[in-house]
């Protein structure tokens, strides 16, 4: 019985050993099937992110970009001076009679016409004296009648005629001269302009000597400059000029070579011009600091070019120009140049896109995208 029972014992710890050890490598086939699973997708994930940066890296970045459209326009050369504004025309008040002040028309600073009474002296003396000087003529002009009758009968003879006549006409002077001097006692402006200084007081006593106003013309201004003997060739009369100030910002004024003196000063080796400008709005003060162009040529049907579109290199003036989507770098031959814009004389043609905004650190062959076209205003050139 005992023989029996250890039999039935070893059959069952060896039936439960064995299912114990099938249950194991099934786990471990199991989880070797999905480990292998895993791995695919893995592969697969790796394979489709490896793919979308390739297609990252395969697409170019456009550079943004401002333009213009290139023009032509005329440009000139000049020559760049500084000097002070001058008044052509001004003028120093005298009265031409003495006596005291009686009235005041005008201040510093108003606008006076020619002949406009600027100030009155006390007149009362030389009303008087042109009312004695209008009787006593006459009187001679009455009694050069009668002696005129008399000459016609023979009753005067021509010396003493004449001697009535003589004695007529200088009392004619005498009361014309007399109406004159009454009329200077209005004091009246010599030219049109302002006035600029006033340096007499109510009641004072003038002489013919005294300094009363100033009065100056700004209708018309000068500015004198003084340029190197070597352009001696180059400045002539009417020449066109223009003028601007630093005090007047966005505007400038036309002017002209008035003047040229033939006359070279050996110490500074320059010549004296004078140059011309309107002061139509009477904008331009006398004693303002300006800088003068005078025009030395013109170039008309120029391809002009931006300043703010040169990039400078070293020497080099460079551009760039957009074609097909394409920077292109583009090395200027300049001509003429002002203070907006260059004169090319190759590379760049007219109605071409060039870069204005943006071109700053470009390289040459840059694919960009134009986000902006800005008006190119240098058809005319100053």
């Amino acid at each position: 019985m005992s023989k029996l029972l250890f039999t039935f014992l070893t059959i069952a710890i060896f039936l439960f050993v064995s299912c114990g050890a099938s249950k194991q490598e099934s786990n471990q086939n199991t989880a070797k099937n999905d480990s292998t699973a895993s791995n695919k997708d893995t592969t697969a994930n790796k394979g489709e992110k490896n793919s979308g940066n390739k297609d990252k890296n395969n697409k170019v970045e456009l550079i943004p970009v401002e333009v213009t459209t290139i023009n032509k326009g005329s440009i000139s050369s000049y020559l760049l001076l500084s000097s002070n504004l001058e008044t052509e025309k001004m003028a120093d008040v005298y009265s031409r009679v003495q006596g005291l002040v009686q009235k005041i028309h005008h201040e510093e600073g108003d606008y006076v016409r020619k002949d406009q009474i600027l100030m009155e002296l006390e007149a009362d003396e030389h009303k008087l004296t042109e009312e004695r000087a209008h009787v006593n003529y006459l009187q001679q002009k009455s009694a050069f009648e009668r002696a005129q009758e008399m000459h016609t009968r023979e009753l005067l003879s021509p010396q003493e005629f004449e001697q009535v006549k003589f004695s007529t006409e200088g009392a004619k002077i005498e009361w014309d001269q007399a109406k004159l001097n009454l009329s200077y006692t209005n004091i009246k402006s010599p030219i049109n302009g302002v006035i600029g200084e006033r340096l007499i007081r109510l009641g004072d006593r003038i002489q013919p000597t005294d300094k009363l106003f100033s009065v100056i013309n700004t209708e018309e201004m000068i500015a004198i400059v003084y340029i190197p003997e070597k352009e001696l060739e180059t400045i002539n009369r009417n020449q066109k000029a223009v003028i601007f100030s630093d005090n007047v910002q966005g505007q400038s004024f036309s002017g002209w070579v008035k003047r040229v003196s033939p006359a070279v000063d050996p110490q500074s080796g320059t010549f004296k011009v004078t140059v011309g400008v309107k002061n139509v709005e009477n904008i331009l003060r006398p004693g303002m600091f300006v800088n003068v162009r005078i025009v030395t040529a013109t170039h008309d049907n120029a391809i002009l070019i931006p300043k703010t579109a040169i990039v400078y290199e070293n020497e080099a003036m460079n551009v760039y120009v957009v074609r097909d989507s394409v920077a292109r770098r583009v090395e200027l031959r300049p001509g003429f140049q002002d203070y907006r814009s260059v004169e090319s004389l190759s590379g760049v043609e007219e109605g071409e896109k060039i870069i204005v905004v943006g071109q700053a650190g470009l390289k040459d062959s840059t694919k960009v995208k134009i986000i902006a076209e800005r008006e190119n205003r240098l058809r005319e050139s100053s």
